[in-house]
């Protein structure tokens, strides 16, 4: 379970340069679920992620990771409780390390790192095993340093280390954004499967409308630092992308935000 009770942050408070990005935002989200988070530019979407995972703090609220308010916990302290990607794919790796020595990393987020045993353990076998589910033969590089792979490649490795440890909270930041459209499908498909048999409470922002139609049981729109639609279960699954354009047509319109406009147009998802 997570829970984010009154989350506000503004940056740059008091200048001109003043954005309100999160307006006490009130969200929970069930263990194991898949929420995708969509909304237009400075909407707070990955400023939410960057709450959870603790990249600055907050002005107020709370978070709550099973029971445990983590909310005084600085960024290195929530890494053994947050797994997370970003849009960049050189960015979640060490590319002058070997793929194998990312892996072992990975397996130790969070704890003190003896990498040595690992290396040369069992857990080698493991992530042969884990590389080949991916299709593109990585199996067959885990001593090759992890800089010389494809973005793409570099990008589902990035997936594998991330949930690598089943941290209860996934958060994917437009993980596919940057890639070709065939290396953006094939890592779709590995998050796909990796959030299915995994327990982790995974949130995934894209500016895909696509994605956010067909992927995740629940669908949350932010538009001003706020929540604008929130809808799961079968009112998710009759989302449709044309419906989802139209959606962000709608909040590109809204000049302000009140209950009036939100029951307006969660009305028309109905």
């Amino acid at each position: 379970m997570l829970t984010l009770d009154g989350v506000r942050k503004t940056f740059n408070p008091g200048t001109a340069n003043e954005v309100r990005a999160l307006a006490g935002v009130n969200l929970e989200f069930e263990a194991g679920s898949f929420t995708v988070v969509i909304g237009t530019n400075g909407s707070g979407k990955s400023t939410l992620q960057g709450a959870i995972a603790g990249a600055f703090p907050l002005d107020a609220g709370r978070i709550v990771v099973d029971g445990t308010d983590i909310t005084p916990w600085p960024e290195h302290r929530r890494a053994h409780v947050v797994g997370r990607v970003f849009q960049d794919p050189f960015a979640g790796t060490a590319p002058g390390l070997t793929v194998a020595e990312n892996l072992a990393l990975a397996s130790k987020r969070g704890k003190w790192r003896t990498l040595a045993p690992l290396l040369r353990g069992a857990r080698r076998g493991e992530w042969r095993d884990l590389l080949a589910q991916i299709g593109l033969g990585l199996e067959d590089r885990l001593d090759d340093p992890i800089g010389l792979l494809s973005g793409g490649q570099r990008q589902s490795i990035t997936l594998l280390m991330a949930t690598l440890t089943n941290p209860p909270v996934l958060l994917l930041d437009e993980h596919t954004a940057a890639l070709d459209p065939r290396s953006a499908e094939l890592v779709i498909d590995l998050t796909t499967r990796l959030v299915a048999r995994s327990s982790s409470t995974t949130i995934m922002v894209t500016h895909s409308m696509q994605q956010a139609a067909t992927l995740g049981d629940r669908l949350v729109a932010m538009h001003r630092g706020r929540v604008y639609l929130d809808v799961a279960g079968a009112e998710k699954k009759r989302l449709t992308e044309t419906e989802l354009l139209a959606l962000f047509s709608q909040m590109r319109r809204d000049d302000r935000f009140d209950d009036a406009a939100v029951e307006t147009v969660r009305a028309g998802y109905r």
